[in-house]
């Protein structure tokens, strides 16, 4: 087992410095057994075995280039986890994808919900010294280009993708070794926008769960509506704000004056281009072309570029409102601001295009609103885990269309909330290119932390 005492934290060589030293995984993992190991067959745990609460299963949807997602888990009762005791995970471990989706990588965080886990077949689970080596320092090494090299340079496409003996691939795997001190200071820098990052996040959700809930109340519940019916004052409004609602129903149960309309029918709905290998480029004004993956996880090594014009009602620009109706139903059928600059719109994703800054807003909560029901529609013609919504599945879809004091209302009222949820996305896209560039020049030693923490603190 190596120490931090006695290595040379910089390799140099005729008095040129050549980077960090390096160790082997092998020889920083924890003195204890099962410290690396491997997920349990399918066979091992089977749908039969998940319950309502218990210790929660890792899959790759908590895997998404972030620390351990908090949601969406199955969970094994407390006899069962023991039973599986070898793929167990607990604080401070890191999970790796080595079948599949290979090369996803998370960690779980000190301050995370729960004390263990276990990690669920195609995956490892890692347990680290850290009294020698930072986990964090691990895992931002493992997430690097540099890392993500190392983990795959033993990968196979054939068949599923897979890393070959993928136990002994990751125990020889070499990483960079530098000081402690020095690993706990880059651990600090990145973790800082990471949890800038998370903060932003979390914001955003509080923000979404505001405006949806005005949302339902005005327009699905009509909450002011039979308020004024019985002769109330709608809670939380002043008399003027109250005066704009209807006070009466219609025979068929709308507010008087307002319209039930088809989905289809709230904005231009525009279907993106069908990019091909021809049109890839690798010029400096070749713009992106926005897939899923791209509206998901940003522009990423394995965004395609084009500077293939295929007209101008397929250019996208930062505040562009896309609505992806294909793909995976409970991961991809969702509304997105972009927020990635100028690009090409790529088939499977519709631009979604309003006359005025009002009527986007309702669009965009209306298309929040409804993703469950989308979801839903996708899930029942999903085939080979693919699902869709059709512009005729929006044609049937209605929604009550408001009048138009009510519609200004509502931009009063809630745009501020989408105008700060935008904002939040352009300084996350900000900080997220920050950590990116920064993360693998303090991984490799180029950047020495000394003469750069002061100011690396101050751009976060």
């Amino acid at each position: 087992m190596c120490t931090s005492q006695g290595f040379r934290e910089i390799i140099k060589r005729d008095g040129v410095e050549l980077g960090w030293a390096e160790v082997k995984i092998e020889d920083v993992k924890a003195d204890k057994k099962y410290a690396l190991a491997m997920g349990p067959f399918g066979s091992n745990i089977k749908a039969e075995n998940f319950v309502t609460e218990g210790v929660p299963v890792i899959k790759g949807g908590n895997l998404n280039g972030s620390f351990i997602l908090e949601d969406k888990f199955d969970y094994l009762t407390e006899e069962k986890a023991d039973e599986l005791i070898s793929s167990n995970a607990y604080r401070g471990d890191i999970v790796i994808t080595h079948r599949g989706t290979i090369g996803q990588v998370g960690l779980i965080p000190e301050n995370s919900k729960y004390k263990r886990y276990v990690v669920s077949q195609s995956q490892l689970k890692l347990s680290l010294n850290d009294e020698i080596i930072n986990p964090y320092f691990v895992y931002y090494f493992l997430r690097s280009h540099q890392g993500q090299h190392a983990l795959l340079l033993n990968a196979s496409q054939v068949g599923v993708p897979a890393i070959a003996q993928a136990l002994t691939s990751l125990k020889n795997l070499k990483i960079p070794y530098p000081a402690k001190r020095a690993q706990d200071e880059i651990v600090e820098i990145i973790l800082d926008i990471d949890q800038k990052i998370e903060l932003n996040q979390r914001m955003n959700e509080t923000l979404e769960g505001m405006a949806r809930a005005i949302f339902k109340s005005w327009f699905v519940d009509f909450d002011p509506v039979h308020a004024k019916a019985k002769g109330r004052e709608p809670e939380g409004m002043d008399a003027r704000t109250a005066a704009l609602f209807p006070s009466t129903f219609t025979p068929d149960g709308l507010p008087e004056g307002w319209t039930q309309e088809s989905v289809i029918s709230s904005a231009e709905y525009i279907n993106g281009a069908a990019y091909k290998d021809m049109h890839f480029s690798k010029e400096p004004d070749a713009w992106p072309v926005v897939k899923i993956a791209e509206l998901k996880n940003g522009i990423s090594p394995q965004t395609k570029f084009t500077n293939t014009d295929l007209g101008d009602k397929f250019k996208l620009d930062t505040g562009d409102i896309l609505f992806s109706w294909s793909g995976s139903p409970d991961t991809s059928i969702d509304t997105f601001i972009w927020t990635g600059g100028k690009g090409w719109l790529n088939q499977h994703i519709f631009k979604v295009v309003n006359k005025t800054r009002a009527e986007r807003c309702f669009t965009y909560w209306l298309l929040k609103y409804l993703k469950p029901e989308f979801i839903e529609v996708a899930r029942n013609k999903q085939t080979t885990g693919l699902g869709h919504v059709t512009r005729k599945d929006m044609e049937w879809m209605q929604y009550c269309k408001p009048n138009q004091p009510v519609l200004d209302l509502f931009y009063e009222t809630v745009g501020l909330l989408l105008d700060q949820i935008e904002n939040n996305l352009i300084q996350n896209q900000t900080l997220a290119a920050l950590r990116d560039t920064l993360l693998p020049k303090l991984i490799s030693g180029e950047l020495r932390i000394d003469t750069t923490q002061t100011d690396l603190k101050e751009a976060v």
